[in-house]
């Protein structure tokens, strides 16, 4: 047996595709799948059951795939120790980071990155929290970007700072008139919700203690925060964002935003990785990037209620 197979297995695992994992391995599917055969007859076990679509590993496979990933991590520990050894800051840096987050805080310290560290090659994915978790236990990823706190087995958090969570008000709205609100002041049946799997959804319910149906004849929920703001400037009711979400607002926009009395509800944003993560210094240097990048009103501090969503 060699790395290779391993390699290749894993892949196919990642992908539940031949071809696609052969693309990922950047070798034709024959090969990637001779390979995987010949792996098979050499231990006298089926790894993959082929019959099914998307394909899946077999009982006894997903014990060889798991042992798998170890030896390829160990492995790539080798060349991390050297890299370390010498200066760290070169290879690549794979980031998942949610959406909720990814237009706000990637153009704030992505460039001064790029051109501080231009050894670094970054590949960027915006994933639900659920899906980077998923990619870092699976090696497909080195660092998230995801709020926090989220517990899970081999997983610590690195805590890079807390944004306050505002309303969004439409200007017709009653609300509109308060200076701050209280949680309780908030309408279950006007407030506007990104779609389930965003952990701000999960957020927004446990702030407004809300968990049944909204009442009312139109019913929105949207993937995107851009999206519901422009609902309540046209249709009416609120939303909640969060604060990165507010910076580029308009006077017009800044107007609608109101706070939470103390204590007000914030969201832990923090690095999320692998309690045996590899290429240390690279994210020891990320997170010293964005902690550069935020602006200074945003505190690294935890300064009001954070809110758990899992």
């Amino acid at each position: 047996m060699t790395l290779i197979q391993f390699e290749y297995i894993v892949a196919v695992d990642n992908y539940r595709h031949f071809g696609r994992a052969a693309e990922s391995c950047f070798v034709t599917q024959p090969t990637l799948s001779m390979q995987i055969q010949k792996f098979e007859e050499q231990l006298g076990v089926v790894i993959f059951d082929r019959n099914k679509q998307p394909v899946v590993p077999t009982d006894i496979g997903k014990r060889i795939i798991t042992q798998a990933r170890l030896a390829l991590n160990e492995a790539k520990r080798v060349n991390e120790i050297v890299n370390d050894e010498k200066d760290g800051l070169n290879g690549e840096l794979s980031i998942g980071i949610i959406p909720t987050l990814s237009p706000y805080l990637l153009p704030l310290f992505i460039h001064g990155f790029m051109e501080k560290y231009p050894k670094v090659n970054v590949r960027v994915e915006e994933l639900l929290t659920d899906q980077v978790v998923n990619k870092l236990s699976n090696e497909q990823l080195d660092v998230g970007i995801i709020v926090t706190p989220y517990k899970e087995a081999g997983m610590t958090s690195i805590p890079l700072f807390y944004e306050h969570f505002y309303a969004y008000v439409n200007h017709r709205e009653k609300l509109y008139n308060m200076p701050a609100l209280r949680l309780e002041d908030i309408p279950n049946n006007e407030l506007w919700l990104l779609n389930e799997g965003h952990c701000f959804r999960e957020q927004v319910l446990q702030v407004c203690h809300m968990y049944g149906e909204h009442n009312g004849r139109f019913k929105y929920e949207s993937g995107s925060l851009e999206a519901l703001k422009k609902i309540v400037d046209k249709h009416g009711g609120l939303t909640l964002l969060p604060e990165l979400a507010t910076l580029d607002f308009d006077k017009s926009s800044q107007s609608r935003l109101k706070k939470f009395i103390d204590p007000q509800p914030v969201r832990e944003v923090s690095l999320f990785i692998k309690k045996s993560f590899l290429k240390q210094k690279l994210i020891e240097a990320l997170h010293k990037e964005i902690l550069e990048a935020i602006p200074d009103y945003i505190s690294i501090h935890k300064n009001g209620e954070v809110v758990k969503w899992k």
